[in-house]
C-alpha cells in the first residue's frame, strides 16, 4: 500500500498541492482523475521522488518511502523517454539492467511483455518506426520490465485504440493480481470507470473525493430512480401523483423520478406491483457515472 499523507508542494507563490491524502491499496487499481492543472502529475512525481514535498509524507506499506523502494516500482512519465532510433527489445533489456537485472533476466521479461502486448514481431524494430499506440505499448513495458513491487502510471491509455486498451488492462491486472498496488492517471473517464477498484478526484491541487468505483456512486446517488412497466396497460404516468415523488421523464410504461424519502420509493413500487394487466419489468435506483461525479465534486 501506497500511503500519501499531508501532501503539499508550491512553485514560487502558486500552491499546487495542498495537504493532499489518499491511498493505493496494495492489489487494487486505482484511477487518479482531475482537469489539466490540477496536481496529477506533481503528486506522481512526489511519490516517485522526482520532485519533493514542501510538507507531508509518502510510505510503502506504513514504512518511509526510500530511494531503494523507489528504484523498484515502475514509474510512465507523462513525457516519454524512450529512445526513438534503438530497437524495442535493446532498450527494455537495457531498462531491465539498469534496474540491476541480470541479460538473460531482463531479455525473458522483456520478450515476455512484448508478446503479451502485441509487439513480439515488432521487437527488433526502431521505436520511432512503430505507430503512436504501438509507441505507448513499448513505453508501459518499459514501465513493466523490472518486475516492480508497485506501477505509477500517467495516462498509460492515451493514443491507444479499444483493442489495445484491452491488451493493457489485461497486463495491468495480473500485476494488481499479484498484489502490487497500482495508480494511474487518465482523462478518460470512461475508461476509469470500467477498469478501477478505487477512484480519486482531484481538483485545484485539493482531493475533491476518493472511495471505491461503487462507493462514490452510491454516495453520490441521491434518490433517483427508474420504473419500466410492461403489459396492455403499461402507463406510468399514475407516478405524478404518488406522495413525495417528482417526475423528471416520462414515456409510456416508463417513469424516471426523483423523491424525498426511501419510504416514497417503495410506495412507487407497492404500488407497481399491485396494478392489474401490468408486470413490474425492472425497477431500480439510478447511479451516477463518474463524469456526473467528477463535474459535481469539481464545481
Amino acid at each position: 500500500m501506497i500511503d500519501i499523507a499531508g501532501v503539499s508542494r508550491s512553485f514560487g507563490d502558486r500552491q499546487v498541492l495542498d495537504d493532499v491524502n489518499f491511498r493505493v491499496e496494495s492489489g487494487r487499481m486505482t484511477g487518479f482523475v482531475g482537469a489539466n492543472g490540477a496536481g496529477k502529475t506533481t503528486t506522481m512525481r512526489i511519490i516517485l521522488g522526482v520532485l519533493a514535498a514542501d510538507s507531508g509524507t509518502v510510505s510503502l506499506n506504513g514504512q518511509p518511502l526510500t530511494a531503494g523502494d523507489r528504484s523498484r516500482f515502475g514509474y510512465m512519465p507523462e513525457e516519454r523517454g524512450l529512445y526513438p532510433k534503438m530497437a524495442v527489445l535493446d532498450q527494455l533489456i537495457y531498462l531491465g539492467r539498469l534496474h540491476g537485472m541480470s541479460t538473460a533476466a531482463a531479455k525473458a521479461s522483456a520478450t515476455g511483455l512484448l508478446d503479451r502486448l502485441g509487439l513480439g514481431e515488432r521487437a527488433g524494430d526502431h521505436l520511432e518506426s512503430l505507430s503512436l499506440g504501438n509507441q505507448q505499448r513499448a513505453q508501459i513495458a518499459a514501465a513493466l520490465v523490472h518486475e516492480p513491487i508497485a506501477l505509477v502510471l500517467d495516462e498509460p491509455f492515451s493514443g491507444l485504440d479499444p483493442m489495445a486498451v484491452e491488451v493493457v488492462l489485461g497486463v495491468l491486472q495480473d500485476y494488481a493480481a499479484q498484489g502490487a498496488p497500482v495508480l494511474f492517471s487518465s482523462h478518460q473517464l470512461d475508461i476509469v470507470e470500467r477498469l478501477c477498484d478505487d477512484v480519486v478526484v482531484i481538483g485545484g491541487g485539493k482531493i475533491r473525493a476518493q472511495g471505491s468505483r461503487e462507493g462514490l456512486r452510491a454516495e453520490h446517488a441521491g434518490r433517483v430512480f427508474e420504473l419500466d412497466l410492461a403489459g396492455s396497460a403499461a402507463d406510468a404516468g399514475w407516478v405524478r401523483e404518488q406522495p413525495g415523488v417528482s417526475v423528471t421523464h416520462l414515456d409510456g410504461g416508463f417513469a424516471r423520478f426523483e423523491t424525498d424519502s426511501d419510504e416514497a420509493a417503495q410506495a412507487v413500487l407497492t404500488h407497481a406491483v399491485q396494478l392489474s394487466d401490468t408486470v413490474v419489468r425492472s425497477f431500480a435506483p439510478v447511479t451516477p457515472s463518474l463524469a456526473q461525479i467528477f463535474r459535481e465534486v469539481i464545481q
